[in-house]
């Protein structure tokens, strides 16, 4: 049974005449007779009665009109669905990001994202970079915002350079400025003796400040470990410690914040944007990704 032989026969029963029906398609009525008689040969049962100038259903014509109307107009629907996912109507867009780009990238882009394409919906999941490429290999993310380099490179993704981002200081302002008072800047080696907050484990900010710190040939003194962003800036206005955080957040969670730029060569962090080698992602989820890239 042929989805176009379901066509041609809801237009011979609603106009009860194959020439009419064949006009109404846009076909030529022998194509459309010689269709109905091969659909009524798959169903083994005739489903006109053919007189000069009559054409009435026959009792299985009846009974297969109104499952015929539901199939066409349920694909009617499917085809809708599709334009509207076509067009950006509707949709949704699987994004995962680290927690720090969740608080100081992502809010503007998807204000923007979502003015445009309120239709799509948005699903957004914080993790570490090594979380989400798991997550994007086993294709339950459309894209991810990761930190490079990846902790285990993969093959299997493709990944295109977004931006590279200062870390800063942050403390409390009722706290000694580290580094001593009136420093415009401090370098890692002022961080010795310094209590700090630091972020859990397989946190990628964690790994870049404690890499640093060694590198200055100290291990660094942890006030509270564990948080995640919000919580090490709010262990920080309350004079905890002091923080290594990207600049994007200081700059947008500042309140309450002393924020203190690092002496070069400073440290940094590069920021992808990752998704499948195999597998193209959704049409909105590459409008996503444009605007990503062009913020």
């Amino acid at each position: 049974m042929q989805f176009q032989q379901l066509q041609y026969f809801v237009a011979v029963a609603e106009t009860r005449h194959f020439t009419r029906a064949a006009d109404l398609v846009h076909v030529a009525q022998p194509s459309l007779s010689q269709q109905i008689k091969a659909l009524e040969r798959e169903l083994g049962a005739d489903l006109f009665l053919r007189a000069r100038g009559n054409i009435t259903l026959t009792d299985a014509g009846e009974a297969l009109l109104p499952l015929a109307r539901r199939i066409l107009a349920d694909a009617d629907t499917a085809r809708h669905e599709v334009q509207e996912l076509v067009q950006l109507r509707r949709g949704r867009v699987r994004l995962g990001a680290t927690p720090s780009l969740c608080t100081g990238l992502l809010p503007d882009v998807l204000r923007a994202f979502h003015d445009r394409y309120p239709g799509i919906r948005l699903l957004v999941e914080e993790g570490g970079s090594h979380d989400l490429v798991r997550e994007l290999a086993r294709g339950a993310l459309d894209l991810a915002l990761v930190v490079l380099p990846l902790p285990t490179p993969s093959p299997a993704l493709t990944t295109v350079e977004l931006l590279r981002e200062d870390l800063v200081v942050v403390s409390s302002p009722e706290a000694a400025a580290p580094g001593g008072p009136g420093q415009r800047s401090v370098g890692i080696a002022d961080l010795e003796g310094e209590r700090l907050v630091m972020f859990r484990h397989g946190y990628d900010l964690r790994e870049l400040t404690v890499a640093a710190c060694r590198a200055e040939g100290f291990e660094p003194d942890l006030a509270v470990e564990g948080g995640e962003m919000d919580a090490v800036l709010g262990f920080v206005r309350a004079g905890l410690g002091v923080a290594v955080v990207p600049r994007m957040v200081a700059t947008r969670s500042g309140h309450g914040l002393r924020v203190t730029p690092l002496a070069r060569p400073g440290l940094h962090r590069t920021i992808a944007l990752a998704h499948r080698s195999d597998v193209a992602p959704p049409r909105a989820a590459r409008e996503l990704q444009r605007m990503l890239l062009e913020r």
